[in-house]
């Protein structure tokens, strides 16, 4: 059974369990089986991308128009994800230099022409703003990449654009809404469009759920990766503090922060751990000199690493 399958089959199977007895929205529940179909790119990861533009039948410049399709259908449109707060203008531009640099037999690495949307809590030095989703933050633009953003344009990758949050990563209010920010709006749990899809990298979650990037990147200090990553069918990795910089990312706790990978698969999230790892020296956490980082984390993966274990779904009641 692939990601997809699962997913809808548990919840399903969760929402005709619980949707009476606890939850508010009595049958405004809406599970939302059609918004993945048609698309050609469903579930492809990485590896398949990669043979897919060094085979020829795809191209950055085609794999970037793709998914800014995509974001257009079923995220400004259709079922309305919000998942998306705002696309880099650059994308076409940076996916057609790397085309070239392919062409000239120039590979920076897996993340070579392979579009990742990051979380508006990170600072881009382009014409795109970084705002935590607070309309108070309108109109501003980093005078540079943060270090993770740097790592991710040296690897290669096409940055799509940012995604919605919840506003200042939900370090606003104790009663505040997970994946709602006042620039964004509400964003959705692709899979049950009226269900939260938690926080606070809740765009970062429904963007890589539904397909409108191949991974994206999201940030924590409790729970934010995980949790979305959790609601969503993802893989969500919370690197240890110090694994990838925090400079340029604004901040809510000096011991807690991170930004981590946001994947459909562990090897896809393997790969992004890897790529963005590094000593930064704005970011004394990564100059501890006890830490250990590698270049490659897929080479931890086993393929029967979950060999002889039973997975169960828990009843909500």
């Amino acid at each position: 059974m692939d990601r997809r399958k699962f997913l809808r089959n548990s919840s399903l199977t969760g929402a005709a369990i619980s949707i009476k007895a606890i939850s508010p929205l009595g049958n405004k529940f809406q599970y939302n089986i059609e918004f993945h179909n048609g698309f050609d790119l469903n579930e492809t990861t990485i590896d398949e991308l990669q043979q897919n533009m060094q085979s020829g039948k795809l191209n950055a410049v085609g794999l970037t128009k793709k998914y800014l399709e995509r974001i257009n259908e079923i995220d400004k449109k259709g079922p309305s994800l919000n998942a998306v707060i705002e696309l880099n203008p650059d994308a076409l531009s940076i996916a057609a230099m790397l085309d070239e640099e392919r062409k000239k037999g120039k590979m920076r690495g897996p993340l070579h022409g392979i579009p990742v949307l990051i979380k508006d809590n990170i600072n881009t030095g382009d014409k795109m703003m970084t705002t935590a989703g607070a309309l108070a933050m309108m109109g501003n633009v980093a005078g540079e990449d943060a270090f993770i953003v740097k790592k991710l344009r040296e690897a290669g990758a096409v940055l799509l654009g940012k995604t919605n949050l919840s506003e200042w990563a939900n370090f606003r209010s104790s009663r505040s809404t997970s994946g709602w920010s006042s620039r964004g709006g509400q964003t959705k749990c692709p899979y049950i469009l009226d269900r939260n899809p938690s926080g606070s990298s809740a765009g970062s979650a429904a963007a890589t759920a539904a397909n409108l990037c191949a991974i994206s990147i999201g940030t924590e200090t409790n729970g934010s990766i995980v949790s979305p990553s959790s609601v969503n069918g993802l893989v969500g990795v919370k690197p240890t503090v110090g694994l990838w910089s925090r400079a340029g990312i604004i901040p809510i706790s000096a011991t807690q922060d991170t930004a981590g990978p946001m994947a459909r698969t562990v090897r896809d999230a393997a790969i992004l751990l890897g790529a963005l790892a590094g000593a930064d020296p704005k970011d004394s956490a990564t100059n501890t000199g006890n830490e250990t980082r590698y270049k490659d984390y897929t080479q931890f993966l086993q393929a029967d690493g979950l060999k002889g274990k039973e997975l169960a779904l828990r009843d909500p009641t």
